[in-house]
C-alpha cells in the first residue's frame, strides 16, 4: 500500500518481561509504562520533547486508569504537554497502537510519536458482585448516617464473593487456551510440533541474548534484565509437562502455552524528516498494517483471523510470503503458530478461505521467529506489539536493503492484526 510519505521505525524500548506475580507484583501498569517511555526518552535523548501524539494502552487496567497513556506521558520525561491516547484491541493493542500513530506520520498530521503498550496480569482488577456493586451505589447517595447502615446492614456473605478476571469469550464462555485446544484438534496439530515451537523460541530468544542484540531495545527494571520466562529446555523436558488445555488427552501444556506476564514496550515512529533532523537513522519502513476478524460464533477457529489478513495486505502490496525474509507470529499458543502455517500450506483452505488457485505457501522454518517470541519472552497483553516491531525493524536494518518482514498477531474476540515492515537500510 502507497503511503503518502514513508512512516519510519527509529527504535524501540522495553522492560524485561516478568512472569505473574513475580518481579513486578507491586508495580502498576502506569509504573511500568512510564519506565518503558523514559528508556526511550533516554536512548533517542527526548527530554523535554514535544511529540505529536503517543497511543498505547492495557487489556487489563484498573477504572482509575482510564488516561493511563496520559498519565504514563505526564510522569516520563517528555514534555507534558504531549498529547496521548488509550487504545485496545485485545492482544494487537500494541500493533493498532503503532498503527495509529503511523497513520498520522503518513498523513502528515504529525512528525513524531510513540506507540506500545503494557499489561500486568499480577495487579488485574478484580470485579465485585453484582449484589455488592448495588448496595454500594445505594449507600453512596443515601441522605444520612442511619441510612447508609441500614443498606449496608443488607450485606450477606456470598454478596462479598469477588469476580476474579477472565478472558473468557462472552458468547462462547470459553478461553483462548479453551479454545485452541478445539482448533488444536480440528487441525491435527500434534504435541510433538507444538513442543517443537516452544523449543525453539527458548533457544532463539537466549542466542539472542547472547549476542546482546536487545541492548539498544531494553532497559533493566526492578532487578530485572531480561524476560523472567526464558529458560534453557529441552524436548524432553517439554514432553514431560501434563496438557493444561483439552482434557486429560490435550497436547497443550504450561511449556507451549504462553505464560501470564507483566511488561510494557514502546516504539519510536516518525518521518523520514523529523528522523533527518534529528540524526536519528531509520531501521525499517511500515509499508502496510491490516486487521482481519472471523466470525468463531459460526465455527471459524477463534485465533485464527491473521491466516486471512496477511494474504489479503500482501496481495494489495504485489508480494507473497515467498517475498518475506522474516515471519514474526506470534505465539499465544504454539498451536496458534501451527495452525497459521499449516493453513497458508493448505490448499483448500487457499481455494475455499482466501480465494486462491491453491495454498497461500509455507514458511521455512529458518524464517519464523528467528529470534524467538511469545513462548520464550512472556506475553503482556498489549505489550507484545511493541517488542515484536522494535526487534523486527532491527533484524531488518541487520540483514541489509531490500529486505521484509510479515508480523502476525492473533488477539480476542476472532480478531488478528498483520503488519508489513521494509527494511530501511
Amino acid at each position: 500500500m502507497n503511503y503518502p510519505r514513508n512512516v519510519a521505525v527509529l527504535g524501540g524500548n522495553r522492560i524485561p518481561f516478568a512472569r505473574a506475580g513475580k518481579a513486578y507484583k507491586n508495580v502498576s501498569n502506569q509504573d511500568m509504562l512510564t519506565a518503558a517511555l523514559d528508556g526511550l526518552v533516554a536512548r533517542f535523548s527526548l527530554q523535554g520533547e514535544l511529540l505529536g501524539d503517543v497511543a498505547a494502552g492495557a487489556v487489563l487496567k484498573h477504572a482509575k486508569d482510564f488516561n493511563l497513556t496520559r498519565e504514563s506521558v505526564i510522569g516520563s520525561a517528555l514534555d507534558s504537554r504531549t498529547p496521548a491516547i488509550d487504545m485496545q484491541r485485545a492482544c494487537a493493542t500494541g500493533l493498532d497502537a503503532i498503527n495509529f500513530v503511523a497513520n498520522k506520520i503518513a498523513l502528515g498530521q504529525i512528525e513524531v510519536g510513540i506507540g506500545g503498550g503494557v499489561d500486568s496480569t499480577s495487579d488485574a482488577p478484580i470485579e465485585v458482585s453484582g449484589a455488592l456493586r448495588k448496595i454500594l451505589h445505594r449507600a453512596n447517595v443515601a441522605r444520612s448516617t442511619k441510612e447508609r447502615l441500614q443498606i449496608l446492614a443488607s450485606l450477606r456473605p456470598a454478596d462479598l464473593k469477588p469476580s476474579a478476571p477472565s478472558a473468557a469469550e462472552v458468547r462462547t464462555g470459553l478461553n483462548m487456551g479453551q479454545h485452541q485446544a478445539l482448533s488444536t484438534e480440528r487441525w491435527g496439530i500434534t504435541r510433538e510440533e507444538q513442543d517443537q515451537i516452544a523449543f525453539e523460541s527458548h533457544k532463539n530468544l537466549m542466542a539472542a541474548y547472547e549476542r546482546g542484540f536487545f541492548d539498544d531495545l531494553m532497559t533493566g527494571y526492578q532487578g530485572l534484565s531480561r524476560d523472567e520466562n526464558l529458560r534453557v529446555s529441552t524436548m524432553e523436558k517439554l514432553g514431560s509437562l501434563k496438557p493444561v488445555f483439552g482434557g486429560p488427552e490435550g497436547t497443550m501444556t504450561a511449556g507451549n502455552s504462553t505464560p501470564l506476564s507483566d511488561g510494557a514496550s514502546t516504539v519510536l515512529i516518525a518521518s523520514e524528516e523529523w528522523a533527518q533532523e534529528h540524526g536519528h537513522q531509520p531501521l525499517a519502513y511500515i509499508r502496510d498494517i491490516h486487521t482481519r476478524s472471523v466470525d468463531f460464533t459460526a465455527g471459524a477457529d477463534l485465533l485464527s483471523a491473521p491466516a486471512y489478513a496477511a494474504p489479503e495486505m500482501l496481495a494489495r502490496n504485489g508480494l507473497t510470503l515467498d517475498d518475506m525474509d522474516f515471519v514474526e507470529i506470534h505465539e499465544a499458543f504454539a498451536a496458534t503458530v501451527v495452525m497459521i502455517l499449516k493453513a497458508w500450506e493448505d490448499e483448500e483452505f487457499g481455494r475455499d478461505e482466501l480465494g486462491l488457485d491453491g495454498a497461500f505457501g509455507s514458511v521455512p522454518r529458518d524464517r519464523l521467529n528467528v529470534l524467538g517470541s511469545s513462548l520464550a519472552a512472556g506475553h503482556p497483553f498489549a505489550a507484545t506489539g511493541g517488542r515484536i516491531v522494535a526487534s523486527l525493524a532491527k533484524m531488518l536494518y541487520e540483514a541489509g536493503p531490500g529486505k521484509f518482514g510479515l508480523i502476525s498477531i492473533c488477539a480476542a474476540g476472532g480478531q488478528g492484526t498483520v503488519a508489513l515492515l521494509e527494511s530501511a537500510r
